[in-house]
């Protein structure tokens, strides 16, 4: 059976369904603030306590020096913010205000979280004897049961933002994208040691992560990947910092949250890779105001629809080899509107678009509408050709609401875009079509996967079709007089007490 790796479900889930003892007596708002406050606590307090053993075994004296957990990238947790003082308190009646100085104490001791941790624990709002045993909960977490402790509290963080994500609904599309999609993105891509990382629009940090992840599977290592991003939004600023921090990343996501159009925090930078999910169709992005700038070498956006701004934006900002993979409504492919279509022929006769993959409804929390990948490349291998692949049937229902894929339909999606990176893949109908820029010219220069990869092949039975339609019409005449016989007897139970048709 194929494995289903993109919805977890285990130890993470326990946490979560745990954690849910606080729904009720606390302001929804501040539900996700609170739980993700606290995995981080746990972690940054259980990487400390590691170090500080390993230092105190050394036997230099060095166990209470800041620089000696920095050099192992581990935050310096002072004294008073550990989690053997939070657990001591976790029943009595200053326990929020115990978390809150905890937190302040870090953003004291770290710089790169000042005004980032949530301090709300100490809010009249906020039930102690629930949070206590919250508290409790993450006190108990076996670590050497469960696994290392990075892993585990990352793991952790990431399930509970997922959940966030569909409980919140639209709100929680703001801030998280789903794994699957990212892990696709990835998977094709392809980052490397060495290189430079970006997203415009980085939410929680999920394109940052699932690079590090793959970086690190591949025998190489995040610490030497540098990693940009900007986010426009206070609280999901602050989350992706949070989850930068869980997961040892040293990421540039600027002092402050801003919006990336009208500041663009990292204006002179180049970047070899750029994984983004702007938000969908966004209106009123500024365009009045930017009419003059640099980044729209293709033409001018309309101000109606922030589509092919961000796609420009990250053109502008891919150094001479680099990539991008990034996520859009499907109206990008094939919309005229506002000299858009104009825009989108400038680009293909570039040779810039090396790849549109067309994804399943269902993928997201926030909305239901299909989406696409599009896969940009200023140097590609394949010139004046782009390679479409319709995914759309591929994944599984997790549940009634959302889809997912597994581990082998991501990697089919990556395997075809290498073999067509390397000259040795074959159309297959219905699935992949590698095409002409002339061809997509004859197209109007719509991308509509569909348009080209054409409709699968079905495999003939073998049964010639008078002997078909025979046995058909045969069965479906059974089915006829079973469906009479059960309309009768439905009409003489309902006639026996009272009720006639």
């Amino acid at each position: 059976m194929a494995e289903k790796n993109n919805t977890n479900i285990g130890f993470e889930e326990q946490i979560w369904k745990a954690a849910c003892v606080l729904w009720g007596h606390i302001p929804a708002a501040d539900y996700r603030k609170v739980i993700i406050g606290l995995i981080f606590l746990k972690y940054v307090s259980g990487a400390f306590e590691q170090r500080y053993n390993q230092l105190v075994a050394e036997g230099d004296g060095f166990e209470n020096d800041p620089d000696e957990y920095l050099a192992e990238n581990v935050f310096f947790v002072p004294e008073s913010a550990r989690w053997n003082v939070i657990a001591s308190a976790a029943h009595t009646a200053e326990i929020g205000m115990v978390i809150d100085d905890a937190m302040r104490a870090i953003e004291k001791e770290n710089d790169s979280l000042k005004n980032v941790l949530p301090k709300i624990y100490a809010s009249p709002d906020l039930d102690k004897r629930v949070l206590g045993e919250v508290v409790d909960l993450f006190t108990n977490i076996n670590m050497y049961e469960q696994g290392n402790d990075k892993d585990l509290l990352g793991r952790t963080y990431e399930y509970c933002i997922s959940q966030f994500a569909a409980y919140e609904g639209v709100k929680g599309g703001e801030f998280y994208t789903p794994s699957s999609i990212v892990k696709t993105i990835v998977a094709i891509l392809k980052p490397f040691e060495n290189c430079r990382v970006y997203d415009p629009c980085c939410g929680s940090g999920g394109m940052f992560v699932q690079s590090a992840q793959f970086i690190e599977a591949h025998a190489g290592s995040i610490s030497n990947v540098s990693v940009y991003g900007q986010e426009s939004n206070a609280d999901t600023w602050k989350m992706a910092k949070i989850n930068m921090a869980i997961r040892g990343i040293d990421a540039n996501l600027g002092a402050h949250q801003d919006d990336t159009f009208y500041n663009d925090l990292h204006k002179n930078q180049k970047f070899d890779f750029i994984m983004a999910n702007p938000p969908f169709n966004l209106s009123n992005w500024g365009a009045d105001h930017l009419t003059d700038d640099v980044r729209w070498k293709y033409g001018m956006p309309p101000a109606g629809n922030a589509n092919y701004a961000w796609i420009q934006h990250m053109i502008h900002h891919l150094a001479p080899n680099g990539k991008i993979g990034l996520v859009l409504a499907n109206g990008a492919l094939s919309t005229q509107t506002g000299g858009e279509g104009d825009i989108r022929k400038r680009i293909i006769e570039a040779d810039l678009v090396e790849g549109i993959v067309a994804m399943p409804t269902q993928l997201f929390y926030s909305v239901t509408i299909p989406v696409t990948l599009w896969f940009i490349s200023k140097n590609k291998k394949q010139k004046g050709k782009t390679l479409f692949i319709d995914a759309r049937k591929m994944g599984y229902m997790v549940d009634r609401k959302h889809r997912d894929f597994t581990t082998e339909d991501i990697q089919k999606i990556a395997d075809t875009f290498e073999a067509f990176q390397n000259g040795t893949l074959e159309d297959v109908k219905g699935f992949c079509a590698v095409v002409s820029t002339n061809d997509i010219e004859n197209q109007d220069y719509i991308l509509t996967p569909g348009r080209y990869v054409g409709i699968e092949e079905v495999e003939e039975d073998g049964e010639p079709f008078e002997e078909k339609m025979t046995r058909l019409t045969s069965e479906l005449s059974t089915m006829f007089a079973k469906s009479h016989e059960l309309e009768n007897e439905i009409r003489k139970k309902l006639g026996a007490i009272g009720y006639e048709i």
